[in-house]
């Protein structure tokens, strides 16, 4: 991994501890658990009321175009939100300091986030067989927060995360001994 990408956002005497970007690919979340059958459910009902509504020939003319709305909405529910994340996943980099956590998106929308270690919200670990995993930062918000399809979307998720990073145990570990040295 590059580090030279955080250089500029280091503060004075800050060191990179580790570097690291979000895995490639579709990622299943736990949540999807549920939102998978939903999103099915949506969408083929979208579908139904849609052929439905463009069979009847006395229907308003906006009932199909209605349709064809939710049509759209169940597609991105059951693939969209998958391909979209996995687009966003690839400009997502992570970096551990001796003094901050740094997460930098470079798209769609850039964004910086950084935490101190020395004030680090709960940490949630979810590590699968091939030790590639999720470190938490915080509290996970609900499905049906007001943060809209964000959060349906891990790599658009409110509350910050290293998302399907390689080795994760040795990053979890990294940040706990980094934060206690904080301290």
């Amino acid at each position: 991994m590059d580090e030279s990408i955080f250089l500029s956002r280091l503060v004075s005497g800050e060191h990179i501890l580790w570097t690291g970007k979000a895995g490639r690919g579709i990622l299943l979340t736990s949540r999807d658990v549920f939102l998978i059958p939903f999103s099915i459910l949506w969408c083929g009902f979208a579908i139904f009321w849609t052929s439905t509504a463009s069979s009847m020939g006395n229907a308003p003319a906006f009932f199909p175009l209605f349709g064809l709305l939710f049509v759209f909405v169940g597609l991105y529910f059951v693939f969209g939100r998958f391909l979209f994340d996995a687009w966003v996943r690839r400009g997502l980099n992570y970096a551990v300091t001796d003094r901050r956590i740094l997460i930098l998106r470079a798209s769609p929308m850039e964004s910086f986030t950084t935490i101190n270690l020395d004030h680090l919200p709960e940490l949630e670990l979810k590590e699968k067989g091939d030790g590639s995993g999720t470190i938490r930062f915080g509290r996970r918000v609900s499905v049906w927060s007001n943060h809209g399809i964000s959060s349906w979307t891990p790599s658009l998720d409110p509350t910050p995360q290293f998302l399907a990073v390689e080795n994760v145990r040795h990053v979890f570990d990294l940040i706990q001994k980094a934060s206690e040295r904080d301290r």
